[in-house]
């Protein structure tokens, strides 16, 4: 008997987990509340957030209290990014938005960012905007990041 690959094959499935969390963490975050980017966003809970400059999507973040060092919490997450971008050139903290889902388990957390990152891809999670070192790009580089060259430090 020949072998076959398990695609071809009318008996196997294989349950595509990812798909599944996904499509529920997509739909459960863009029918949460879209909310003004403030330095009181948020909740002091685990979880993930959606960035969003002139109504478009453009970052994807986590806050886990649970698994980094910082503990820190959505709103703290958020009003680091408020603060950061109050202090730059051609965007002001009024043409932000977010929306933000919270979780119980630290590992959602990981599983829902991924998720939505693999859907949307957004254009600053790879800008070097959400790196806590601001301005320089990452450590030991002296490569100034794109988010840098589009909203300079006043």
């Amino acid at each position: 008997m020949a072998e076959h690959s398990t695609s071809d094959d009318p008996h196997h499935f294989e349950f595509d987990l990812d798909r599944g969390i996904r499509t529920q963490v997509v739909e459960k975050l863009e029918s949460s509340p879209l909310l003004p980017l403030t330095g009181r966003t948020g909740s002091n809970a685990s979880g993930i957030y959606a960035l969003y400059f002139k109504g478009r999507l453009v970052y994807i973040g986590k806050a886990s209290r649970g698994t980094t060092k910082s503990k820190r919490t959505l709103r703290a997450r958020l009003a680091e990014h408020a603060a950061k971008i109050g202090e730059r050139h051609n965007i002001t903290v009024a043409d932000m938005k977010c929306r933000y889902l919270t979780f119980t388990s630290e590992w959602w957390v990981f599983a829902a960012e991924f998720a939505l990152m693999t859907h949307y891809r957004p254009e600053w999670n790879e800008s070097g905007f959400g790196s806590k070192v601001p301005g320089i790009g990452r450590p030991g580089t002296h490569r100034v990041s794109k988010w840098n060259l589009l909203f300079p430090k006043r």
